[in-house]
């Protein structure tokens, strides 16, 4: 059976899904297909090539930093978050905590980072190809938050965060052949997602990506409809969803340490209902 797992991301509280991956890796417990949103394309990446604890540092270490998001960088930048700094700077080769390419190459595990298209609003999904040594272009147009940050040119193309167009690919890994799938949710799963902050951010951006505005003013409703599908999925055996039941404190981009380790760590123990559920061979159709 093919066994696929899907990390929809969200900011800081990416930290939960670090969690998991690292107890998936001590477990050596292996997907066919990760697909990443988000934060989550750089989860699943250091995931792949093996990287254990490398995704807590991003977390827990760097966002303290001013490089990595501050106001200096919105002023100087136009970008909150500084996502050359945390994909090129500190993730090439040459880096303070490079991720190991080759290891991604040569694994046998596909992957997918879903971006949105700014310019049309539908979603793109980028796949190991292309990932290059020192170009990780594709995770920085995946984590491109709205107004916190400006869309990242991938090809000459503007992409926003993968958030706004499929914020909950469910779909898509079972077009691309999974049996089974793993979806991590950084939310509880039954409280439903409010527009929050995102109309205000559509505002900001509705001149020059209409068409990304729109989604974003729709990405509550989309992750709702999404997390009941899933729902479904999970009743009849295909799905298994893990959760928090709740988030200890964190939010997008709560730097709060404390915090931040005892979220990853929830992750971690959550992590545990994945043994039975990818061993278990029958599911309802």
């Amino acid at each position: 059976m093919k066994t696929g797992v899907i990390d929809v991301g969200g900011g800081l509280r990416g930290v939960y899904a670090a969690g998991i991956f690292d107890y998936c890796l001590d477990e050596n417990i292996q997907f066919d297909l990760c697909i990443g949103v988000s934060a989550g394309s750089a989860n699943v990446t250091s995931y792949i090539a093996g990287q254990k604890k490398r995704n807590y540092a991003f977390y827990t270490e760097y966002p303290f930093r001013k490089e990595y998001m501050s106001l200096r960088n919105f002023l100087f930048k136009k970008s909150y978050l500084d996502l050359d700094y945390v994909y090129g700077t500190l993730s090439n080769a040459d880096g303070e905590n490079p991720l190991d390419y080759q290891k991604i190459v040569n694994s046998p595990i596909d992957f997918l980072a879903v971006a949105t298209d700014a310019k049309t609003g539908e979603a793109k999904y980028f796949g190991k190809n292309d990932l290059h040594l020192n170009d990780y272009s594709i995770l920085k147009a995946s984590s491109a938050i709205p107004f916190v940050c400006h869309p990242y040119e991938v090809d000459g193309i503007p992409y926003y965060d993968g958030a706004l167009s499929d914020t909950i690919p469910i779909k898509k890994a079972f077009e691309c052949g999974c049996d089974k799938v793993v979806l991590i949710l950084t939310k509880p799963k039954d409280i439903a997602r409010t527009i929050g902050k995102d109309g205000m951010f559509a505002d900001r951006i509705q001149k020059k990506y209409p068409l990304s505005a729109e989604r974003l003013r729709n990405r509550a409703n989309q992750y709702n409809c999404g997390v009941e599908l899933a729902k479904e999925y999970e009743s009849r055996g295909q799905v298994l969803i893990i959760a928090p039941d709740d988030t200890c404190g964190v939010d997008t981009l709560t730097r709060n340490k404390s915090a931040l380790k005892k979220f990853y760590e929830k992750g971690y123990q959550d992590a545990k209902a994945i043994n039975a559920f990818i061993n278990k061979t029958e599911y309802e159709v």
